[in-house]
């Protein structure tokens, strides 16, 4: 489909400045995490790694931040930093978790690739680093079959994403695209209304009829589902290999130069939890689960956990490739001007550590640092 670039031009001018100020209304940052953590035990005559008394990490409490999840849970990551303490902050929206990191509330999180793009490119590449992937897959178009039976049927109807530019919502709209349709990116306007909705308040809006369906990751495709929804499309059959980053893992740039051995030690205790994860699934489904009942309150009942720990794939490459696509898709739709990503990756620890561990490193597609 030709493409009007002045149009473009002019929407990202727009939408550059609208993206970041979701993140300035994030003014409350994660939640404090809770202290009765299962794998906070210090082992005796450990030692603080590089003078340091804690390490803060963030993350979503969400399936797809399985890796940070059983990372704490099974106490990989405190074994690994030592007598240095890991604190945990948990959020809910990724403008938050990057306005926790500029601030230095927190030093290291797990984050999608949408907010990491928009804060290393809202700092004109000085905030943020991508040092390491985490998870991909697990992002599903589900609907009601009621109202829906095809793609074709998408048109003209009400379909749900998170929020407005992020991950799944620029994803939604380029695919609309590659349909032919048309839609206002800001206003969510056109062929398709897309409904930008926040992840906890979706299923109702799917229940009370106010949506026909949403484009969201998991687990929320698979509550959707288990209130009568079908899965219509799965998004990892749009990409080379059913493979695209999901979660990635991000640090503040001060932090990784003043304390390169602490970013270490968190890289080898991820890299040991998802090798963990991908060899006992079952139980590492459990103790996933096991931490968002710390972290919420509440675990995901069997019918929804099960089919949303199946979609997604816990790897260490962080997929640089597909952040690339990522964010032309997200220029195409109008949601961002051509972001300079050149640094944004800086993979020489990870593959420190997976080399060490006798794994093939990882490429950062020609965005590292220089």
């Amino acid at each position: 489909m030709p493409v009007n670039t002045s149009a473009i031009l002019r929407r990202g001018l727009a939408a550059a400045v609208a993206l970041p100020l979701l993140a300035l209304t994030a003014c409350s940052y994660g939640s404090e995490s809770k202290d009765d953590d299962a794998g906070q035990k210090v082992a005796a005559g450990a030692k603080k790694i590089d003078g340091l008394d804690s390490v803060k990490i963030g993350y979503f409490g969400n399936i797809t931040h399985a890796s940070a999840l059983v990372g704490r849970q099974k106490g990989f990551f405190q074994k690994s930093l030592g007598a240095t303490e890991a604190k945990y902050q948990i959020f809910n929206a990724g403008p938050s978790e990057i306005e926790a990191l500029n601030s230095g509330s927190i030093d290291i999180g797990w984050i999608g690739p949408s907010p990491a793009i928009n804060g290393y490119t809202k700092s004109d590449g000085k905030s943020l680093r991508i040092i390491g992937g985490s998870a991909s897959g697990g992002v599903k178009l589900v609907v009601n079959p009621d109202k829906i039976k095809s793609l074709k049927d998408i048109k003209g109807k009400k379909i749900a994403t998170p929020q407005l530019g992020n991950t799944q919502d620029v994803a939604f709209l380029n695919w609309i695209a590659e349909q032919g349709w048309k839609v206002d990116p800001q206003s969510g306007k056109g062929d398709v209304s897309v409904v930008r909705s926040d992840n906890k308040v979706t299923p109702d809006a799917y229940k009370s009829g106010s949506i026909d369906g949403a484009w969201v990751p998991e687990p929320t495709a698979s509550k959707l589902v288990s209130e009568g929804a079908k899965v219509l499309l799965d998004e990892s059959t749009l990409w080379p290999d059913k493979k695209f980053v999901i979660t990635n893992i991000i640090v503040r740039q001060a932090f990784l130069k003043e304390h390169p051995d602490a970013v270490e030690a968190v890289l080898k205790a991820s890299v040991e939890a998802n090798k963990w994860i991908n060899a006992n699934p079952d139980e590492a489904k459990a103790a996933a689960n096991k931490q968002l009942a710390v972290d919420s309150g509440k675990a995901l009942p069997a019918e929804v956990l099960d089919p949303a720990w199946k979609s997604i794939q816990i790897i260490d490459d962080p997929l640089a490739a597909t952040l690339n696509t990522e964010a032309e898709h997200a220029v195409k739709a109008g949601l961002l001007k051509q972001p300079k990503l050149d640094g944004i990756y800086d993979l020489t620890l990870l593959n420190k550590v997976l080399a060490a561990e006798g794994e093939p490193t990882v490429s950062d597609a020609g965005l590292g640092v220089k």
